[in-house]
Order: structure tokens, then C-alpha cells, then sequence
């Protein structure tokens, strides 16, 4: 019975030795990631008729985010997207704060684009979403709050194990109506789509960014 019992225990221990170098071996895959982005912005305005023109490029766009992704493939990201925008030269003066929150599907084409180079992937990502328009003085009072449908493309480059620099490109469309002056407002207001092209970190919150 003894000898049954230190058998039995010794078994036990080969086998926990045994998960325990699996782990350390096979890290887990990447499923959580964090995503910091810097980057311009292109706002389109659905009613050009005014006096209030953008500039073709501003500057900053900030987007954070986090992405969890179900297997190798498919994911979800749920993002906050801050930008500022002025005036062009030819314009009445005037600026803009534009900030977006997306819940998004993310499409992940690694296993797909086997000819792609070794630690890059191109990432697929849409979904809908929450704009907030807000000028500046003396027009802090014309904000808008529309729905919008943002899509995009993201190409990483793995530097690290659990770190990628990436490149995105994205547009929002706003679901709001052509019409922002409906109902009527004094000056300066806004209520449609923005192009972005942005820059930043992906970083894996759980295990290496490669990983079979």
C-alpha cells in the first residue's frame, strides 16, 4: 500500500513537471493587446455651402484602444478616438474637437496571406459607433452627437515579442443627415465623416504577439 501511495505520488509530480515545462514552452497566444496610435485626421463636411472650410490635414488624432481576439483570426476592439481640426487659410476661423467611441469586429488575415513577410499582418477592423462634435469659442455651442460606421486597415510589424508598430488607416461615416443646420444653428457646426491615418504601439497584454 505504501509503495502503491509513493508510485501514485511520483506519477503526480512527473506530470505536473511536465505541464509545468509545456507552459513555460508554448506561451500562450496573444489575446488581449493594448493599441496607442498618433496620427492626422481629414474631416469631410456634408454641407459645403458655408464659409467654413477645413483644413485638408490636422493634426493630432489619438486613438486608444483594446483588442481581444477569440482565435487566430477574429477579434473585437472597442476603441477612443480624440482629433482636432481648423480652419483652412481661405476660411472663416473657427476649430474643431471630434471624438469617437467604436465597438469593432476585427479580421486578422495572418493565416490567410501566407505570402505576407515573416512578423507583419494586415488587420481588418469595422464597426459602429458614437461621434461627438464639438467647436471651439465662439461656437462651443453647436455640438452634435451622431452615429457613425468606421472601417479600416491596420499593417503590423512585430519588433518584439509582444510588441508591433503599426500603421492604420480608417474613415468614419456619420449617420446623421446631410443637413446640419437642421435644426438651425448660430455659426460653425459639424456632423460628418473623417478620414484618419495614424501610426502606433500594439502591445500583447497575455503572451507573445507571434506565437504559434
Amino acid at each position: 500500500m505504501i509503495g502503491s501511495m509513493w508510485k501514485f505520488r511520483l506519477l503526480i509530480g512527473i506530470a505536473l513537471v511536465i505541464a509545468v515545462n509545456s507552459s513555460i514552452a508554448q506561451p500562450e497566444t496573444n489575446k488581449w493587446k493594448f493599441h496607442f496610435a498618433l496620427g492626422i485626421n481629414s474631416p469631410f463636411d456634408s454641407d459645403s455651402s458655408d464659409d467654413f472650410k477645413f483644413n485638408s490635414v490636422n493634426f493630432p488624432s489619438i486613438n486608444l484602444g483594446i483588442q481581444h481576439m477569440f482565435n487566430r483570426q477574429w477579434g473585437a476592439k472597442f476603441d477612443l478616438g480624440y482629433n482636432r481640426a481648423k480652419n483652412d487659410d481661405n476660411s472663416t476661423e473657427f476649430k474643431l474637437n471630434y471624438t469617437r467611441i467604436n465597438l469593432q469586429a476585427v479580421y486578422d488575415f495572418k493565416d490567410v496571406l501566407a505570402f505576407m513577410p515573416l512578423r507583419t499582418a494586415l488587420v481588418l477592423h469595422a464597426g459602429p459607433g458614437l461621434s461627438f462634435s464639438k467647436p471651439l469659442s465662439p461656437f462651443s455651442d453647436n455640438n452634435y452627437t451622431y452615429l457613425n460606421a468606421l472601417a479600416g486597415l491596420e499593417v503590423h510589424y512585430g519588433v518584439a515579442q509582444t510588441v508591433s508598430v503599426y500603421a492604420d488607416l480608417s474613415y468614419a461615416f456619420g449617420f446623421s443627415g446631410d443637413d446640419k443646420y437642421d435644426p438651425a444653428v448660430d455659426g460653425f457646426s459639424f456632423n460628418g465623416d473623417v478620414l484618419f491615418l495614424t501610426v502606433g504601439v500594439s502591445v500583447s497584454l497575455s503572451g507573445c504577439y507571434f506565437c504559434d
